[in-house]
């Protein structure tokens, strides 16, 4: 059986609609080949890739267009000064590539990656490690005011209140609005991240509905969401369309208890 024929039959539904909202990535440093071929890769699953062969353009590329996350091919201390230069600017995921080097994986987890992996790299591997660390980060995203206790309390937004413990929502005119379960996975993930652009791979990957990132699924849950949170559903107000990007919750989330 050939177990490359799902990801060849994906391709070109892939190719459709995957970039509508991509997921940004940064690849810092790598050979032109290596660092190419991820990007082709990740290309292929929906991913917007950029790709530098300078570190120091790497950093300036981190700080001028926030990625998702971030591919950091590790050369030796160079690179690990790189990674420790990142996580004093930013906490935006990192994954590294080392060579077989027990040393430099350990100090690389020690200096703040997500993950690392060994090279030579394999492509599939990587987007799945790509994919679990996006959805481990979004759904880690505590929010202004976050905390431990957030998943267990409530939250007011634009006069609506959210309670976690009971799953309940009501309107600022205190009724109570019924959510379906992929309605109200949807609006703790736009909730645990306000403010933020968030793509439509983040948001499946945050409600777990499919894995396949190329499902129109999310498009149809912010629709629904949208019905029963916007007085106007013509004019958004609450959940916008950031155009090349993806969804943005632009209310303030205030943590009641």
């Amino acid at each position: 059986m050939n177990i490359d024929t799902p990801v060849t039959q994906a391709t070109d539904v892939l190719a459709s609609f995957g970039s509508e909202y991509p997921t940004r990535i940064l690849v810092i440093k790598g050979d032109p080949v290596t660092a190419g071929s991820i990007a082709g890769y990740l290309d292929r699953y929906g991913f917007r890739v950029r790709t530098t062969s300078n570190l120091q353009d790497g950093l300036r590329g981190l700080a001028a267009r926030g990625p998702d996350l971030v591919i950091l091919h590790l050369c030796r201390a160079e690179g690990l000064e790189t990674l420790r230069a990142i996580r004093s600017q930013s906490d935006v995921p990192v994954i590294t590539i080392t060579q077989d080097d027990e040393l430099d994986r350990v100090l690389s987890l020690e200096l703040g990656a997500d993950d690392c992996i060994t090279a030579p790299v394999g492509l599939r591997e990587l987007v799945a490690r790509v994919r679990a660390v996006l959805r481990r980060r979004l759904v880690a995203w505590p929010g202004p005011g976050g905390g431990p206790d957030r998943d267990r309390g409530r939250v007011r937004f634009g006069g609506w209140v959210l309670d976690r413990r009971l799953r309940s929502l009501t309107d600022p005119a205190g009724s109570p609005v019924s959510l379906s379960k992929g309605e109200y996975a949807l609006l703790v993930a736009f909730i645990d991240a306000p403010q933020r652009p968030l793509s439509r791979v983040q948001l499946l990957q945050a409600t777990r509905l499919h894995e396949d990132i190329f499902d129109r699924s999310i498009d149809v849950q912010v629709l629904r969401l949208r019905r029963k949170l916007e007085a106007d559903r013509g004019a958004p107000r609450l959940i916008k369309t950031e155009r090349g990007v993806g969804y943005v919750f632009t209310a303030s989330v205030e943590h009641l208890s």
